[in-house]
């Protein structure tokens, strides 16, 4: 990778930004030159995106300096960073759901006028798309795209708008190991044209892969920064967390009990009103772990919804412990001890503005032990919600902020309190550790095993193949709304899963 070393484009100079009961930036120096990727690595609650919300003028810093091109300059909103060419692609995406693509690409833009050519400005996102691989329809809602595709369009909106200082935010969350590497090679030709790009990540394997340089956040302040190729996984590891980590989990060999859920030959439309699953069947066990393994897009989120009542099937049946629970509603799929953590913990598993407490019981509130019916009894809730809090980790001031202000490994692991504290017979987990850092990764995936000790069956939909690899019992892969094959974890090879991905049919299936 060039790097033209010469130029320091952005400078940031003893960073102090306080919330709440929270010091989320504490004097810190940041700075990356034209032509690099710095890789901004930490855990969630680091201080990351504080910092390059402050880059990005969304925050103003209590203290301290930025300097971009060598330029004191002051940045009170995101129109004057844009203005300065710094763009960026966030993790919680900025999209106005009820546009479409192009609109949401060109959305206050000035230049643009009163008549608008939407065509011009289709064809030029067309361009960009073809370019970066990017795939997506610019006449369609956001609210019709998956996960995946909402990512493309910010980076698309980013790469319209000809940012020169491209911040991005965790961009592969949502994205398939190919389409990461697809992505790293686009930043590598961005940073060879000299544009100046900061990649803020918790995966460790990114880190090496696509950038020049990298700094450590822990607790608000920087720990180092150093060339890439000078350091390795293991040594950024303790530096993020502190201490050593051990890169494995603990799989006991556990003997599978009867059958907890099984689908049969169901079928299933898509919000665009398109079948989206086209006869699914499969079951899962007492004890066990069924991985679906997949791109985004080919079903995976119809078919937790339709397992949680959450969508309506049109064809098949649903049984959970042998009862038939087809387009039963989410109570009653809930009354059958099924739990479920969502793909969006914020839009569907929590309520950014209420608090800890009013959130963990937000499923029970009007059952005992947390109320006689009429009043909630505030003295049980309490120390309810102080025991989670204990257990599972979770850090907060105390019990009554609100729950928007958690950073993103903490609300997830508050959504895995609520659930797994109900001691459910299914956990339907639909992406549990997407976007965390590798602390609370390990901490949640090691919740998932302890569940299935505890002889829950569990229905884990992730993009990760690391994580289905290492989790699951069994692999069932999802291409186009079909099942394409379900194999033994044990017996699973990499490049199989990988052509079943793609709709290819291999041997060793089950």
């Amino acid at each position: 990778m060039l790097m033209n070393m010469a130029k320091q484009e952005v400078r940031m100079v003893n960073i102090v930004k306080h919330f709440p009961g929270v010091l989320a930036n504490d004097h810190i120096n940041f700075e990356i030159n034209k032509g690099e990727i710095n890789a901004l690595l930490g855990e969630n609650g680091a201080g990351k995106t504080t910092l390059m919300n402050i880059l990005y003028g969304l925050y103003q810093p209590d203290e301290g300096e930025i300097f971009i091109g060598g330029e004191n300059v002051s940045l009170t909103s995101p129109r004057e960073a844009i203005n300065l060419g710094i763009g960026m692609v966030h993790q919680h995406f900025m999209l106005v759901s009820t546009l479409s693509v192009t609109e949401n690409v060109i959305i206050g833009l000035k230049e643009l006028g009163f008549l608008l050519d939407l065509d011009n400005v289709e064809k030029e996102i067309e361009k960009i798309s073809e370019r970066y691989g990017l795939k997506v329809d610019p006449i369609a809602k956001i609210w019709q795209l998956s996960v995946g595709e909402q990512q493309r369009v910010e980076i698309i909106k980013m790469l319209y708008r000809d940012a020169k200082i491209m911040i991005l935010d965790e961009p592969t969350s949502v994205l398939t190991p190919q389409e990461s590497e697809n992505l790293f090679e686009i930043l590598k030709k961005m940073a060879d044209e000299g544009k100046t790009i900061v990649f803020i990540t918790h995966k460790l394997g990114e880190v090496m892969s696509v950038s020049s340089k990298v700094t450590v956040l822990r607790k608000g302040k920087v720990v180092s920064t150093l060339p890439t190729n000078q350091t390795s996984k293991k040594e950024l590891a303790k530096m993020m967390v502190g201490r050593e980590v051990l890169f494995r989990l603990e799989k006991k060999s556990i003997e599978k009990g009867e059958i907890v859920l099984e689908t049969k030959n169901i079928k299933a439309l898509s919000d665009k009103g398109i079948l989206a699953l086209k006869g699914v069947s499969f079951n899962v066990c007492k004890g066990e772990i069924l991985g679906i393994a997949g791109v985004a897009g080919n079903g995976q989120r119809e078919l937790a919804e339709v397992i949680t009542g959450l969508r309506k099937v049109v064809e098949g049946k649903i049984f959970i412990n042998n009862n038939n629970v087809t387009n039963l509603n989410p109570n009653q799929i809930i009354s059958e001890g099924v739990s479920h953590i969502p793909e969006d913990k914020i839009k569907m598993g929590l309520v950014p503005n209420l608090n800890l407490a009013d959130n963990l019981i937000i499923k029970n509130y009007n059952k005992k032990p947390f109320s006689n019916r009429f009043f909630i009894d505030e003295s049980y809730v309490n120390s309810h919600t102080d025991k989670l809090i204990k257990e599972f980790d979770i850090d907060t001031p105390d019990r009554y902020i609100p729950v928007k202000l958690l950073s993103g490994g903490n609300l997830q692991k508050l959504l895995l309190a609520r659930e797994i504290s109900e001691k459910p017979n299914l956990i339907v987990a639909v992406h549990p550790t997407r976007g965390l850092d590798i602390g609370a990764t390990e901490f949640i995936q090691n919740l998932i095993l302890k569940q299935r000790e505890e002889e829950a069956a569990i229905l884990l939909i992730s993009e990760d193949l690391e994580e289905i690899l290492s989790l699951s019992d069994r692999i069932a892969v999802i291409y186009e709304g079909k099942i394409t094959g379900i194999v033994k974890s044990d017996e699973a090879k990499l490049e199989n899963i990988g052509l079943m991905m793609a709709g290819v049919k291999t041997t060793n299936q089950i």
